[in-house]
């Protein structure tokens, strides 16, 4: 497999992953800032998830309290530096700006909130003290945006908190599975050492069994479940395991553990699935300098999963994409290699359903050439940890949870962030982490 070095020096790669747009400097940031219009009962804050006080970051901004902005960020959600890279602003926040006010276009609130957390970070200011000893312990399973804001919050109150991550490095999938386009693993670390100056312990290299499960479960107070999601779901088809097909997180991970230079990349990508996931891939694959990415879709272009501004982008960076197209067996070279994915063209049963079951249509299959094949798909349940609580409730695969608490119907286990969700935002998985650590707060000060 070609590596990105052979066609772009490590120089060009980094213009080419380096941010877009640019962060605002300060006299941006003012200009941008009095375009607000401070809405009474804001749009933008009840479209946050975490509902950051929008109008109230923004008017600090203005008067130049950027300290005092970034803090107002920080105590709704920790990781508004990552939310403020990565989230879908566009849909959520901005998306509640223009669809509820006159202005033509929405404040740039995603940038304006990088802005005052850059400007806090570049100060090392520690905005948070633990708060007095209860003598309580919290064990969290899982060290991603769910795992660690509900640690941090527990310490604001006092309890004592251990996180225990798989990996050898924190952060989930904030530090090693989006795209570096949008965030850093220097980045996502620099966000970790703020959490961890108040207190939060992290124990890396500690994959949890079920048998640990059972067994923090006894020796805690309280125990959080932020385990995220497992593999890249199957596709069930031939040559799934043929050389050159990729899962989109294995493919992502090097970018954020290697130079660039030595990251594989296809000349011919075929990215199968139309999610957020899937045009990260592309985008990443294009960025590293494959000659053409195709992505493609069972379904139409109205029924994709990925949001509008990911699909505009990427149609902006010259991906391309293949629409009622239904994977049946990945092709092999005369080495054995992946050479390419034939597809069934489909059509919807019910033209005037876009959620209509699909049929394919006869005499119609094709082949798109793909020197690497990466699936995009969704991701499994982590299944073998989870057997080990048969009393644990799990719908569609996901964890059923009390929405309030973040409570499961066992005692003293609560859950929250993707294995709850499903997959998220990294704003959802913070929001979850906030409810779980009121929920445990409550749960364990009734013992106190």
């Amino acid at each position: 497999m070609p590596k990105a070095g052979e066609k772009y020096s490590l120089e060009v790669l980094q213009q080419r992953f380096a941010d877009k747009p640019l962060p605002l400097v300060p006299d941006e940031a003012q200009f941008e800032a009095s375009r607000c219009l401070y809405c009474y009962d804001a749009p933008c804050t009840r479209a946050c998830p975490t509902h950051i006080d929008i109008p109230r970051f923004i008017r600090q901004i203005m008067h130049h309290d950027n300290l005092g902005s970034a803090k107002t960020i920080f105590d709704a959600n920790i990781f508004g530096g990552s939310c403020a890279r990565a989230c879908p602003t566009e849909v959520l926040c901005e998306g509640a700006c223009v669809d509820n006010t006159l202005l033509k276009s929405p404040v740039q609130i995603g940038r304006l909130q990088r802005f005052a957390t850059d400007v806090a970070a570049a100060k090392n200011v520690a905005f948070y003290q633990p708060g007095l000893a209860t003598g309580k312990r919290v064990a969290i399973i899982g060290s991603g945006p769910a795992g660690l804001t509900c640690a941090h919050e527990l310490r604001k109150f006092g309890h004592e908190t251990v996180v225990f991550e798989a990996r050898d490095v924190p952060g989930g999938l904030n530090t090693l599975g989006i795209a570096t386009y949008k965030i850093t693993r220097e980045f996502s670390l620099s966000e970790i050492d703020r959490i961890k100056q108040i207190g939060v312990e992290i124990r890396l290299n500690q994959r949890t069994t079920p048998a640990d499960l059972v067994k923090l479960l006894a020796e805690y107070d309280a125990v959080f479940l932020a385990i995220g999601m497992g593999a890249t779901m199957s596709l069930g088809i031939e040559g799934e395991s043929l050389p050159g097909v990729w899962e989109a997180l294995e493919f992502i991970l090097p970018m954020h553990t290697r130079p660039y230079t030595e990251c594989e990349v296809g000349r011919r990508v075929v990215v199968i699935g139309a999610g957020n996931t899937g045009i990260d891939v592309a985008m990443t694959a294009h960025r590293l300098g494959a000659d053409d990415v195709i992505i493609t879709y069972r379904r139409g272009e109205d029924a994709m999963p990925a949001f509008n501004y990911e699909y505009d982008r990427a149609r902006a960076d010259g991906i391309h994409f293949e629409w009622f197209a239904q994977p049946l067996r990945v092709v092999a070279d005369s080495n054995g290699r992946a050479s390419g994915v034939e597809f069934a063209r489909t059509r919807l049963e019910d033209p005037n359903s876009r959620t209509s079951p699909l049929l394919a249509i006869p005499g119609e299959n094709f082949v798109i050439p793909a020197d690497m094949v990466v699936k995009a798909l969704g991701q499994e349940m982590l299944w073998d940890l989870l057997k080990a609580l048969p009393e644990l409730r799990t719908e569609k695969g996901k964890v059923i949870v009390d929405p309030r608490t973040g409570a499961t119907p066992i005692a003293k286990l609560f859950a929250g962030g993707d294995c709850v969700r499903g997959g998220g935002e990294i704003v959802d998985a913070v929001q979850d982490g906030k409810i779980a650590a009121r929920g445990i707060h409550e749960f364990v000060s009734v013992k106190m």
